[in-house]
């Protein structure tokens, strides 16, 4: 009987029974923990550590919030290389409008559009693209000289069949010239049909929303929505919202200044991404700021 319990003294002994297992415990619990330490810091700092990718991201960051929101380009006229093409006018301006055939402008490449306004000739053509024509302002709202005017046309046209010669630097004056010739065919032989015909140039030559009262709030229009958006919002064409108009604006405002501006890089209905333009988000954000100010 006495030999089937242990004893009293068997149980209380522990689990290191030699020196060894002491050796080891102590090993174990001093060691492993500081070991385990160690690689957790190592961890943690490699974590903090920049990696190339981010580096790169971080710098795009920095750089789009250091972009200037307006920039200021200076053209030496008698530099041809200052000057732009047809192909970039278009590209930057033009496309706002021509490229899906909004607002009645002919679309970029549709003969049958362009046909009745190619019989007109370039002439003709060019002095509705510098006065402006219908819903189209002066230029399209942009900023060129009248010999890149002339180099827009000439592309659009011949790409829609004609076989217009681009002008060149020494047809410049003869183009300015030709020009106001046309915008006052009467002014010879009656002095006040030339002040008729000047009178009714002035307006188209007077951007629409200078004259809106909701505009005049915000202070003066960033550079970008001169040169682009004015061309559909200035007079709310192609369902774009009119500058200042509440009512148009309304539905619009609850997708908040962010949403909006998300709505111009990806292009919504008529208008292509970005409105035809090469604008940074930043002048995009500043456009869509002002034009939410005004029906605020």
């Amino acid at each position: 009987m006495s030999d089937a319990h242990p004893s009293h003294d068997d149980a209380h002994h522990g689990p290191i029974k030699t020196p060894k297992q002491l050796i080891m415990a102590v090993f174990f619990a001093f060691v492993v923990p500081i070991i385990a330490i160690t690689l957790l810091v190592m961890y943690v700092g490699a974590e903090k550590q920049p990696n190339a990718g981010s580096e790169a991201a971080n710098a795009e960051v920095v750089a789009r919030r250091l972009h200037p929101i307006g920039t200021v380009e200076v053209k030496d006229a008698s530099d041809p290389s200052s000057l732009k093409n047809g192909e970039q006018v278009f590209a930057a301006q033009c496309s706002a409008c021509h490229a899906a055939g909004v607002a009645g402008a002919p679309k970029f490449g549709d003969t049958s559009a362009w046909a009745p306004r190619l019989g007109q000739g370039y002439e003709t053509l060019l002095v509705h693209a510098l006065k402006g024509k219908g819903n189209m302002g002066p230029q399209g709202g942009g900023d060129f000289t009248d010999l890149e005017i002339g180099r827009a046309v000439v592309y659009m046209a011949n790409k829609a069949g004609a076989k217009f010669e681009e002008p060149k630097m020494t047809a410049a004056a003869a183009s300015g010239a030709a020009t106001n010739a046309a915008a006052a065919p009467a002014a010879p032989a009656a002095p006040a049909a030339a002040t008729t015909t000047v009178a009714a140039v002035a307006p188209a030559a007077t951007p629409a929303p200078a004259a809106t009262p909701a505009a005049a709030k915000t202070g003066a229009a960033p550079p970008l929505y001169e040169q682009t958006c004015a061309v559909c919002h200035g007079a709310g064409v192609a369902g774009a919202p009119k500058l200042g108009d509440k009512a148009a604006w309304a539905p619009r405002l609850g997708q908040g200044v962010d949403g909006l501006v998300a709505n111009v890089v990806k292009g919504k209905g008529a208008m292509p991404p970005k409105g035809g333009s090469s604008a940074s988000p930043d002048e995009i954000k500043a456009v869509v700021a002002y034009m939410v100010g005004t029906v605020k």
